[in-house]
């Protein structure tokens, strides 16, 4: 048995709801406290020097100074697998140029496609290995990772093999999921839902077989897939025995109700959901997840995440890290930015970054720091965990531990 400690407080976030809003007064703090842990999974968090009298045979990991402990942030939405770069689209933007003028003069996603289509396999795993150090510096060690950018077999194997070899090179958690239906590639010789059918007898039967994804995506909005082309794409891939999450209601309403209808695990964006969508969605168990750095990088409006828990709908946020809309990759800056406009509360905004954004991957061995998790936990350099939400990313991780180890 390994015992760490003593921490300043330990944030817990034991005993709160899946769902729903939530107030600070619901958080349990331990003061002076401890984490016992065993092959990597927590046996109890209580007050450290009783954990030491207790178990006077566990190694001591000591914690020197003042430091929080909070279990560690999952992020449930990213496109970190990509080729070059697009400032120019950002700068453009800013400008005043719309999306079809920047696709028009050579940039937005098609510019990702033909830059990730010419990097190599190694390239690619070169930097995605940079960016998931850079997550795990700030106290992720749970990543989704999603395909896209190459849009034929080809290169959708590429990035998910790259995915799964990135796997090998780190402990963080990868979650690989396919979204070859990120928009139909210029390329490609037919309809949309030619290209749909062509995700689903040509790419995913080999992401199957070769055991490189679970999860399958879709992008549903005017420029990629209409709604009832989507609706049958998904329901395909459900029955090839995937799980599916849709890009829903970025730009126009109606895709999360898909989402709901189809049994997709989560729905993220929904920066255009309407109200009576919110409470269609909040009804049901698929996860709403925010992703403030797209509304950020694109100048849009948030998620209506406030509506959402006060409807009691289950609510994570996540980076969408990606090079167009969101080239920020700093989930506690975009959660805390987040926090300011639609008015939530720290506890709301911890489990939405942690056991809630786990719950939209499919992992609930995780994100809490009680009896029978996985040892994941970050520390922070403070006397009080306001702080990490205060400072909105400034106030960096000490220590990032993952199965009990610590790794940064």
């Amino acid at each position: 048995m390994k015992l760490i400690g003593p921490f300043q407080q330990i944030i817990t976030l034991a005993n709160l709801p899946l769902r729903g809003k939530l107030v600070d007064e619901q958080l349990e703090i331990i003061k002076n406290g401890g984490i016992l842990l065993e092959n990597g999974i927590i046996q109890k968090v209580q007050d450290f020097n009783d954990l030491k009298a207790e178990f006077p045979e566990a190694d001591i990991d000591k914690i020197e100074g003042e430091q929080v402990c909070l279990p560690a942030f999952t992020d449930c939405h990213t496109h970190i697998v990509f080729g070059g770069n697009r400032a120019n689209d950002f700068a453009m933007r800013n400008a005043g140029k719309t999306y079809l003028e920047i696709a028009e003069s050579g940039g937005g996603i098609w510019s990702s496609v033909q830059h990730t289509r010419n990097a190599s396999e190694q390239e690619l795993l070169k930097t995605t290995l940079e960016r998931i150090n850079t997550l795990i510096s700030q106290g992720i060690t749970t990543v989704e990772i999603k395909s896209g950018y190459g849009l034929d077999v080809e290169n959708e194997l590429k990035m998910l093999r790259v995915i799964k070899k990135a796997q090998t090179f780190t402990k963080a958690t990868l979650v690989p999921t396919c979204l070859s239906a990120h928009l139909k590639p210029r390329d490609f010789e037919g309809t949309s839902e030619e290209y749909l059918n062509y995700i689903l007898e040509e790419i995913l039967p080999k992401v199957k077989a070769e055991k490189l994804a679970e999860r399958v995506d879709i992008f549903i909005e005017k420029s990629a897939f209409l709604p009832e082309e989507s609706r049958n794409f998904l329901l395909r891939a459900k029955e090839m025995d995937f799980e599916i999450t849709v890009h829903a209601d970025q730009f126009t309403s109606g895709s999360s109700r898909i989402a709901v209808e189809v049994g997709a695990r989560s729905a993220d964006h929904l920066e255009a959901t309407v109200d009576a969508d919110i409470e269609f969605l909040a009804k049901s168990d698929t996860v709403a997840v925010a992703l403030p750095g797209a509304s950020l990088g694109l100048g849009e409006k948030f998620t209506p995440a406030r509506k959402i828990l006060d409807a009691n709908g289950i609510l994570a946020i996540a980076s969408d890290w990606n090079p167009g809309s969101a080239p920020m990759g700093n989930l506690v800056t975009q959660a805390s930015i987040l926090a300011t406009f639609e008015k939530l509360s720290t506890a709301e905004v911890l489990a939405g970054i942690t056991f809630r954004s786990a719950f939209a991957l499919n992992l609930e061995d995780r994100g809490r720091l009680e009896k029978g998790k996985k040892a994941d936990f970050v520390t922070f350099k403070t006397d009080n965990f306001q702080n990490v939400l205060y400072q909105q990313g400034s106030l960096r991780a000490s220590h990032v531990y993952i199965g009990g180890e610590k790794i940064h």
